[in-house]
């Protein structure tokens, strides 16, 4: 199959990327290299898709008309382009236009792909709320402009399939890590710090919360999965993530255990919006996708520590 993936240069759209070719398909990547992090990062991880045959279009979401730069024999669409995360550097109108408006032209433009079997829309734990331990049949609770806005961009996605113009669905993903984790996100945070000799800044009241650290290869496993099942998951949304929760500083003790050092804390004001737990709920991907996340926190680690070695400390 020949398939489209948006924010084909980022952490997780690129390991999709990358698996998807490995699985026989045709892949066709598409990102706007955004500033919102360096693009040394990104040229990085598009240098490793080229490498792999899979060609990266640079175009913006938000631009109208995207079936006049985009292939028109696209039979699966993967959706992870985004304004990510909670950032204070990102105003309101960076989650519109990224998350809302953008997710609204990439359907105008798989609305006239004639061949097209499944849109995948890719959204975020942060959905629920402060507290992400819910199946997916819970009224969800968005505490941040990036959880509304994701919310938004799922039930877009979500509406085409109740519509019966396409089939569609949607990953709920949770607290992933692992190479080419970006530079702002937790551990590529620790594990920088650790090799620089530099005070990790720790958001007070944070260290006892909890997450599900996700291996992205983990993540990978589930969104492949969704190839073949198009009838089974049409209008779905589904979780996807490890029921193993570890606390902030439990991951903060793994870094220092994978290195053998320990990492300097600087405590600074707590950000508004960032989630106190979260444990994903998996019930659904395992009935509907035999999905089994195995990787623990520790082999996660030790592999992106491992990555960041190769990569910035050359």
């Amino acid at each position: 199959m020949k398939i489209l993936v948006t924010g084909a240069v980022g952490f997780i759209g690129s390991h999709t990327a990358e698996r998807l070719k490995s699985l026989g398909h045709e892949v066709v990547g598409i990102d706007n290299f955004s500033p919102y992090y360096s693009k040394v990062l990104k040229k990085l991880n598009e240098k490793a898709l080229l490498d792999k045959g899979i060609s990266v279009i640079e175009k913006d979401l938000r631009d109208e008309n995207l079936l006049a730069f985009l292939p028109k024999d696209i039979d699966y669409i993967f959706h992870f382009a985004a304004q990510p995360g909670i950032s204070k550097t990102s105003t309101f109108e960076d989650y519109f236009t990224n998350n809302i408006l953008a997710t609204k032209n990439l359907l105008d433009y798989a609305l006239q792909l004639p061949d097209l079997k499944m849109f995948v829309n890719i959204a975020t734990s942060s959905i629920y709320g402060l507290e992400a331990t819910f199946p997916e049949s819970v009224a969800p609770k968005p505490a941040s402009h990036y959880g509304v806005t994701k919310l938004t961009a799922e039930q877009l996605v979500l509406q085409k399939s109740r519509e019966k113009l396409m089939k569609s669905c949607s990953l709920r993903l949770y607290s992933v890590i692992g190479p080419r984790e970006r530079p702002e996100k937790m551990y590529t945070k620790l594990i920088a710090c650790a090799f620089n000799n530099k005070a990790f800044p720790l958001y007070d009241g944070s260290a006892t919360h909890l997450r599900s650290f996700t291996y992205v290869g983990d993540i990978v496993d589930g969104v492949v999965r969704i190839i073949g099942k198009e009838d089974l998951v049409d209008g779905e949304i589904i979780n996807l993530g490890t029921e193993v929760e570890h606390t902030t500083q439990e991951g903060i003790e793994a870094v220092e255990a994978v290195i053998g050092k320990s990492i300097k804390i600087d405590h600074v004001e707590a950000r508004a919006g960032d989630q106190l737990r979260t444990k994903a709920n998996i019930d659904k991907a395992r009935k509907l996708l035999a999905y089994n996340p195995q990787t623990t926190l520790l082999e996660g680690v030790r592999k992106q520590v491992a990555w960041y070695e190769v990569n910035f400390l050359k």
